[in-house]
């Protein structure tokens, strides 16, 4: 097996986790803001989870997207669509995605109060999801497809 094939299908594998992590800090953040909870060590640690994944997923996917066919930059870059989707909206929205939960996760952090510390998991981390599931379906592969080869 290619580093390049390990990588794409190590990536394609955590997008499982990250979104099962990411899904899961989104719902206890959503009814901890909503229901008044306290914020617990597991909302943290969850949270903290969901953090680790979108990173770790970040990193795989930048070495995957130096070694990737799909990459080129070149005339015909952003007249065809495989290739204007992995070379640029890909790499682009889940960067946003990543920095909205980056940000999300250290604003909750430095919160005072319960509420605002879900609220803010809440609302960041949702958008972030929102994007995520934007940018998979733009590949036109599904939300599940598979490994692009």
């Amino acid at each position: 097996m290619s580093p390049y094939s390990f990588l794409l299908h190590l990536h394609s594998g955590l997008r499982y986790i990250v979104l099962l992590l990411v899904l899961v800090a989104i719902i206890r953040a959503w009814a901890g803001w909503l229901g008044k909870q306290p914020f617990s060590e597991s909302n943290r640690k969850i949270n903290l989870f969901a953090l680790i994944s979108v990173h770790t997923q970040l990193i795989v996917g930048l070495v995957l997207y130096f070694l990737s066919p799909f990459v080129q930059f070149n005339a015909e870059t952003m007249k065809t669509h495989d290739t204007r989707y992995w070379t640029v909206e890909h790499l682009t929205g889940m960067l946003i995605a990543i920095i909205l939960i980056t940000i999300g996760y250290s604003k909750s952090k430095r919160a005072s109060t319960p509420e605002a510390k879900h609220k803010t998991v809440a609302i960041f981390f949702t958008i972030a999801l929102a994007i995520v599931v934007v940018i998979i379906l733009a590949s036109g592969r599904g939300l599940a497809g598979g490994a692009a080869s």
